[in-house]
């Protein structure tokens, strides 16, 4: 089983609100890894818009994304890419 973290920071404005984390749990359908994000020693499963949401995480933001399972460098690379883009709000 792979582990990986890495620290991602929030770009969007308006933070994780409802969309980029609609966004997140979208892309993780298809994922078979477990994902979680810990932002302010609070760690959520990134599978629940509702715990997205409860982190109310701010723009700049720093949160930790850790991926544990047979496609964690693909589910990575994704998520890093969605925050980088913003989800899709540029």
């Amino acid at each position: 089983m792979k582990k990986l973290i890495s620290k991602v920071k929030v770009k969007n404005p308006l933070g994780l609100h409802t969309r980029p984390a609609a966004s997140i749990v979208k892309l993780l359908q298809v994922r078979k890894s477990a994902v979680s994000f810990t932002y302010r020693n609070e760690t959520i499963n990134a599978r629940s818009i509702m715990s997205i949401l409860m982190l109310a995480a701010k723009k700049n933001s720093q949160i930790e994304v850790t991926v544990e399972g047979e496609d964690a460098e693909v589910t990575m690379q994704q998520i890093i890419l969605a925050f980088e883009q913003e989800f899709g709000e540029k």
